[in-house]
């Protein structure tokens, strides 16, 4: 008996230890939100879905991210907005029928900037590639 107490004890503290665990490594809050220097090749990104469909959802990105649009250009596919007194240009070029290339810059050309607000745009239009864009009228 005195056996089994025992080895049910060292079993409880043993699940009470943590665990080392290892994970996808995301960029630190920090990070994101530190202004640095960034490559042009992170403000760059394929996408496989038409560059219609990425257009509307690079307009929900922006907003969806409480950034200022301030030009929409529809039939050149540019959409210039301000994030952190900043203004950026997005453009949505075809890359083939089913692939569409998604270009953020900023207008001053000064890559000095907080790289949260590139990557955060991308991540929205990546979660919602699988949701169906409707025209609600």
């Amino acid at each position: 008996m005195e056996r089994i107490i025992i080895f049910f004890v060292l079993l409880i503290s043993f699940l009470c230890l943590p665990l080392p665990s290892f994970a996808f490594e995301q960029p630190s809050l920090s990070t994101l939100i530190t202004v640095q220097n960034n490559k042009y090749q992170n403000c760059v990104k394929v996408f496989n879905v038409d560059n219609v469909t990425l257009y509307y959802m690079t307009i929900a990105a922006i907003n969806a991210n409480k950034f200022q649009i301030d030009e929409i250009q529809s039939k050149a596919g540019n959409i210039l907005f301000t994030a952190v007194n900043k203004q950026f240009l997005a453009t949505v070029s075809n890359v083939n029928t089913n692939q569409a290339l998604l270009r953020i810059t900023p207008v001053d050309n000064n890559y000095y900037f907080q790289p949260g607000i590139v990557s955060n745009i991308f991540r929205f239009v990546e979660i919602n590639l699988a949701k169906k864009v409707e025209n609600i009228l």
